[in-house]
């Protein structure tokens, strides 16, 4: 690996230790907030740089056919993607009690995602196309979820977190769209952008989608007016 690929991975890593640390900060005075969003939030850039470290010092990648597949970023995405969805679950749900069967749905439609990409990277010809389809399948069952159940759980509460939580599903969905979208434009699938491009793209996009997502979530809840009983 070159050295700009070296230094694009340290930067990534400096993020996400930056944005995990300014997590563990807030939660020293947490407002009101649970401390269970806080801990999830801040797992998130914490599992994601260790992971990417691991790109940084020239590991987690393997060659496959003409491309290189770095598996390193589906270890990173099996563990910081259903995190994700978990603080937007928590955030939807805020002031009422969990619902358990609509968190595991999301998760394991999200686990599908990944793994299913995972699998299409380390395959060859039509199989790559079978299976980024399947997932993207799963992506608009993540979607549909996002946007229909837990949306009107959220609307269901306060006002001002179900905006909250309008701006934050809207956010996210925005920048995992990017996802699938640079995976069959990039080397993964039809090859239309370069390597260089690629590795761009899947460094700054995590960086907005984890530590953007997470400090914009815990901003959020901190300025939101907690009644007395919040349900952890």
């Amino acid at each position: 690996m070159n050295f700009e690929f070296i230094t694009l991975h340290w930067i990534y890593v400096a993020s996400m230790a930056a944005g995990a640390i300014a997590i563990a900060i807030m939660s020293r005075n947490p407002k009101g907030v649970p401390k269970v969003d806080y801990f999830v939030a801040f797992l998130i850039p914490a599992w994601s740089g260790i992971v990417y470290m691991a790109m940084a010092l020239g590991q987690g990648m393997v060659q496959v056919g003409n491309q290189i597949t770095f598996y390193a970023r589906y270890l990173d995405w099996v563990v910081t993607t259903p995190l994700l969805l978990l603080s937007l679950c928590l955030t939807g749900m805020y002031y009422v009690d969990k619902n358990k069967i609509i968190i595991i749905g999301i998760i394991i439609a999200d686990v599908v995602m990944i793994l299913t990409g995972l699998i299409g990277d380390l395959s060859t010809g039509i199989n790559r196309y079978i299976w980024f389809s399947i997932g993207v399948v799963a992506f608009l069952i993540v979607l549909w979820l996002i946007w229909g159940p837990i949306r009107i759980i959220a609307q269901g509460q306060h006002r001002e977190l179900y905006r909250l939580y309008l701006f934050l599903a809207a956010y996210l969905s925005i920048l995992w769209i990017g996802y699938p979208t640079v995976w069959i434009i990039g080397p993964s699938g039809l090859n239309l952008v370069t390597q260089r491009v690629d590795t761009y793209l899947f460094v700054f996009l995590p960086i907005f989608s984890k530590v953007g997502f997470g400090l914009l979530d815990i901003i959020g809840l901190r300025r939101l007016k907690s009644p007395l009983n919040i349900p952890r």
